[in-house]
């Protein structure tokens, strides 16, 4: 189900978990939004279509641009900004640690458009090959889940290969000069090397899982009853712009090659594969994310288990 102001609405109301209300925040003037320059994102921002939104609320819009989804969630949780996306795995490290975030809709992932891959002249041919050799990722991203999930699949653990947590920036430059024999990441960085180098892919995420991204809030900001039309308005507008990429992938691919820098042929095989729609959260999502969670506690990567439930949005009560 494809959300609108209405739907969304609903079906905030409808959501049988909910976190308790602790704090009651301003009313907001300006909705600070978390973003990568990734598709939806780079495509709501250039329609304007949130500002157009709000702007009957008396809410303006600032837009914080982030490097990846930890330090995005890190600001949510000290409220430097209210709203923003980040993959799957961001948000678990979140609240395992304490973090003040609640999911307010998915962003669904056909998954891709993630992958653990190595050169083609590497030698290594599966992911079982990968055992005792150094592999690139990024630490509590949601490239970091496929790859704990690629390696359990084959009979791995994460502790018998070589682990390096590195930015997407650093992880190319090693790729780049054989310092890291595979590399787990998403797109655009994974179309970049793909195009560049034609890789031996040994894992998607379709492979191994069902990924989603999220749209996240602060919890205090969330909980206040005066923000509730702003979030269900920016959620809907969020579905606007998602149906408009979904139509014109040529020209969201032009769009964000233009912002990012990446070569046109990347960011479109990146277009080509992704999947432009917002959902609520349901049960279902609810379930796989809270999956995903007790895989990293089981595995020591969080300090503590989770329970996902606790972290999703309803509307509060006037």
């Amino acid at each position: 189900m494809l959300l609108t102001r209405r739907t969304f609405g609903a079906a905030a109301l409808l959501l049988t978990t909910a976190f308790a209300v602790s704090a009651h925040a301003e009313k907001v003037t300006t909705l600070k939004i978390g973003y990568q320059k990734t598709n939806l994102p780079v495509i709501a921002k250039q329609l304007g279509v949130i500002e157009k939104g709000l702007e009957p609320l008396g809410v303006a819009v600032e837009w914080v641009e982030f490097p990846a989804g930890p330090p995005l969630v890190e600001a949510l949780n000290v409220g430097a900004i209210q709203v923003g996306w980040t993959g799957d795995a961001p948000p678990i490290f979140g609240q395992s640690a304490g973090s003040a975030i609640v999911y307010l809709a998915a962003l669904p992932s056909n998954g891709e458009g993630e992958a653990v891959f190595t050169k083609s002249d590497s030698g290594i041919k599966t992911i079982a090959d990968l055992k005792g050799k150094k592999v690139g990722v990024g630490k509590g991203t949601s490239a970091h889940n496929l790859l704990v999930a690629a390696l359990e699949a084959n009979g791995l653990k994460l502790s018998d290969i070589e682990v390096v947590y590195l930015s997407p920036a650093d992880a190319a430059a090693a790729f780049a000069s054989d310092n890291i024999v595979a590399w787990a990441v998403w797109d655009p960085f994974f179309a970049v090397a793909e195009t560049k180098y034609q890789p031996t892919i040994l894992a998607r995420s379709s492979d191994v899982l069902k990924v989603n991204t999220y749209f996240l809030a602060n919890r205090d900001f969330a909980a206040d009853a005066d923000n509730a039309s702003v979030i269900t308005t920016t959620v809907a507008a969020l579905g606007e712009a998602a149906a408009w990429a979904d139509a014109n992938r040529d020209k969201v691919a032009a769009a964000v090659a233009e912002v990012t820098g990446v070569p046109i042929e990347a960011q479109t095989l990146a277009v080509t594969r992704a999947k432009f729609a917002i959902y609520p959260i349901t049960p279902e999502i609810i379930a796989g994310q809270q999956a995903t969670a007790d895989r990293f506690f089981g595995l020591g990567l969080i300090p503590s288990a989770v329970k996902i439930s606790d972290a999703v949005w309803t509307a509060p009560a006037n």
